[in-house]
């Protein structure tokens, strides 16, 4: 039971860390704004510019998104190989329980960015004063 529960732990962990790299490019902003260190119009600068790459910063966001990628397979690698899956052949014998976790993994850390990053983070950008109305998505 404890092992299984400290699986569950690493998996959220490695989900969470994906999700917040992958929000980079709106999350500043409203941490930004909520604190007081920046002003509603500087926020909304910068995170128009980190998610659209205005003024030079076009490879910001397909940056973020694939260092979010790229912690999800590191994690992945990690959490199997101290799960005792070290070479092809464990690979091969526990495929099910890998395909399965990867494609969970996976497809949980997609939902969780989207829910995150167009969601929640877009209700709070809202509620602070950053102009995002027409970036929900049940506006569109």
């Amino acid at each position: 039971m404890e092992n299984e529960e400290n699986n569950v732990k690493s998996l959220v962990k490695l989900i969470s860390t994906s999700t917040i790299i992958a929000s980079m490019c709106c999350l500043p902003s409203v941490v930004l704004v909520l604190f007081g260190l920046a002003s509603v119009s500087t926020a909304a600068a910068l995170s128009d510019n980190l998610y659209w790459g205005g003024e030079g910063y076009e490879w910001f966001r397909p940056t973020m998104l694939a260092v979010a990628s790229a912690s999800v397979f590191i994690g992945l690698f990690i959490y199997f190989r101290n799960r005792g899956i070290c070479t092809f052949d464990d690979v091969k014998r526990q495929r099910r329980k890998v395909i399965n976790t990867t494609l969970l993994v996976l497809v949980v850390a997609y939902v969780s960015y989207l829910l995150f990053n167009y969601v929640i983070l877009t209700e709070i950008g809202i509620l602070l004063g950053l102009e995002w109305e027409s970036s929900r998505l049940w506006n569109k």
